[in-house]
């Protein structure tokens, strides 16, 4: 929850926010955190339970309560004298009563304590929410810059192809070379020129996603900062079992599930609560003022102060049978208890096998990587060998082309197993507990 409560104190330095501003990945995350409906939603989760906690406890106080009361009969009654006659009466009555729980066999203890535990488990929920938000805004971050790579990978295309326009139309004004050589040039010119207005409406929608995901009214100036990627060659992935191990303790789902035991073990000492008795203390006073007609009555205020009256009071309340209400409750308190082991173990067992995908994933994109990195050299390599015969009018044009589809290819096959290793890195460091 620390490190939760950290990121949305940064998020409040970044409420204003520039248009124009280049956002880092942490500055995307504490933004994302911050005004996340889902999260806002968790949000009131918390206060629900902080709410009910304070309820519990405030359970233990003792009540007030007053009452006024104001009568008036008409009609025949029952007189003093063991005959009925026709008379009006009004009364008047005050009262002011308390009552106090002395002992409630548990009950309120019990109660408290599970309510203490449902605010950690929703706590916990909230962090786990906080914690998907966060993935959710890596995911599109890396994908955003994958795309605005692209987009530089696009652009080198378009520049080799008008440097070889350039030449062209120099070898064709000296009759080097013919129309038709100059008209294919040409039209690889104004492919790639496509493909690079094509890669930046590419880039424009990962940019809108992510917007959108920080709950941005629009893109317009928005933009991302490159991530330091580190050498693949010298990461070493932790296993799953070291990882497994380190996540028990921290990640939010195993803690709430956990919390959520506890509770349903508390709940069970609030049901047995019903086999004991309970004691209460009361208290109370009042005053009242009558009135008949035909009769002479004190006056107000002399009635008030002659009818004057208190009240103290012990109340012991003992369960003798209650359709075996109690009984009952206790075996659902047990075996919400055992559905909640079966939840947690169930739970353990999700973590692990997220772990395992996620080592696996990571290793891939890491082999993948080397093997990316190894065909981009050689592309490079045998772009440049072709380049340097085709300037020499050794090559023809197609050759040229294909090698420098091919350096693009893998270009943009670095690009993203790059991006794709650093993703699957951040999510085997996510669930150590380690910042993104």
């Amino acid at each position: 929850m620390k490190r939760v409560i950290i990121v949305l104190l940064t998020s409040v330095a970044l409420l204003p926010v520039h248009a124009d501003k280049v956002w880092t990945l942490q500055e995307c995350i504490s933004y994302a955190v911050a005004h996340n409906l889902i999260i806002k939603q968790q949000e009131a989760n918390v206060k629900q339970q902080e709410i009910s906690l304070s309820t519990s406890r405030n359970s233990r106080l003792p009540n007030l309560s007053g009452s006024v009361g104001e009568s008036f009969n008409f009609g025949r009654a029952l007189t003093a004298n063991n005959t009925y006659a026709n008379r009006n009466t009004q009364s008047t009555n005050f009262s002011l009563s308390t009552n106090v729980p002395l002992f409630t066999g548990g009950q309120i203890p019990a109660d408290i304590k599970i309510k203490k535990l449902n605010l950690q488990a929703a706590l916990q929920d909230f962090e786990k929410t906080c914690e998907s938000v966060m993935l959710n805004v890596v995911s599109a971050y890396l994908e955003a810059i994958y795309q605005k790579d692209l987009v530089e990978v696009a652009k080198r295309q378009v520049e080799l192809s008008q440097a070889q326009v350039h030449r062209m139309e120099l070898l064709f004004q000296n009759d080097k070379a013919s129309e038709a050589d100059l008209a294919q040039i040409r039209s690889t010119l104004a492919s790639d020129s496509l493909s690079l207005t094509q890669q930046g409406n590419s880039y424009l929608l990962a940019l809108l996603d992510l917007t959108q995901m920080l709950e941005l009214e629009t893109p317009e100036g928005f933009d991302v900062e490159r991530p330091i990627l580190s050498v693949v060659n010298e990461v070493t992935l932790p296993s799953p079992d070291l990882v497994y191990n380190e996540a028990l303790g921290i990640k939010p789902q195993i803690l709430a599930e956990q919390t959520r035991l506890l509770s349903a073990q508390k709940n069970v000492f609030l049901a047995k609560s019903g086999l004991y008795p309970s004691l209460y203390f009361s208290a109370g006073l009042g005053t009242s003022y009558y009135k008949t007609s035909g009769y002479n009555t004190s006056v107000f205020g002399s009635q008030m102060r002659d009818n004057f009256s208190q009240y103290l009071a012990l109340s012991l309340s003992v369960p003798l049978f209650n359709r075996f209400s109690t009984r009952n409750s206790i075996r659902s308190a047990r075996l919400q208890v055992h559905s909640q082991e079966i939840q947690l173990e169930e739970t353990k067992k999700s973590l692990y096998k997220e772990i395992q995908q996620a080592y696996y994933n990571a290793l891939a994109a890491q082999r993948q990587c080397e093997s990316s990195e190894t065909a981009l050299a050689s592309a490079q390599t045998a772009f440049e060998l072709v380049q340097r015969k085709y300037d020499n009018g050794k090559a023809t044009a197609t050759e040229f082309q294909e090698a420098k589809t091919n350096l693009s290819r893998a270009e943009s096959n670095s690009i993203q197993s790059r991006y794709t290793f650093l993703f699957r890195q951040k999510i085997l460091e996510f669930y150590r507990g380690k910042e993104f």
